[in-house]
């Protein structure tokens, strides 16, 4: 995806490469997991169940070793179950609200980077500011950003409309769609597709 050779077995959502590789079991898993530790290269994210391992990396490179990896260990991927959500908060001063958010969330100030606060810890989903104009405080500051593999979402929007939403902006599909349930409250459904 993206233009990047190799990855088939990896989706990018937001500034990493997600895949999930399917295991026999908890030992399968481990193993795989300890095949990878050896691999060169930064250490990915691992989260492991007795039937997935969850892989994250921001090095391609390593990604494409890892899927060499499954494939020697007989481990397929399943892409299109990958799926990354962070909260966002609208806010036309960042500045003044940032720290406190940090500071709730992950204990230290030091975690508002850039536009986010994001857990050192991997605990806590993402917060990102998306930056608006001055205005009187909305109904609605809070949504859900959700990043998925790109070919799952024409499902989810289906899913989303037959349970009562609505399809709120468009615009700039596929690299989001905003979802609106029956009372207004919304959700971006967020793809590397044309960012």
């Amino acid at each position: 995806m993206d233009g990047d050779v190799g990855l088939v077995d990896w989706r990018k959502l937001l500034q990493a490469w997600h895949a999930r590789f399917l295991v026999g079991s908890f030992a399968d898993g481990a193993r795989f997991v300890s095949a990878i530790a050896s691999a060169d290269g930064d250490a990915p994210e691992v989260r492991l169940s007795n039937t997935f391992a969850d892989v994250m990396t921001a090095d391609p490179d390593l990604a494409r070793r890892i899927s060499g990896v499954a494939q020697a260990h007989g481990l397929k991927a399943d892409p299109a179950a990958v799926a990354l959500m962070e909260v966002a908060l609208d806010t036309a001063d960042m500045a003044a609200i940032a720290p406190f958010w940090a500071a709730v969330l992950t204990g230290s100030t030091e975690a508002f980077q850039g536009n986010d606060v994001r857990d050192p810890t991997g605990r806590i989903a993402n917060l990102w500011f998306q930056s608006t104009n001055s205005h009187e405080t909305p109904r609605q500051r809070f949504h859900l950003d959700l990043w998925l593999a790109p070919e799952v979402v024409p499902e989810r929007i289906e899913a989303a409309l037959a349970a009562g939403g609505t399809v709120a902006y468009d615009a700039e599909a596929p690299a989001f769609t905003v979802l609106a349930d029956p009372q207004g409250n919304k959700v971006c459904l967020c793809t590397s597709l044309g960012r």
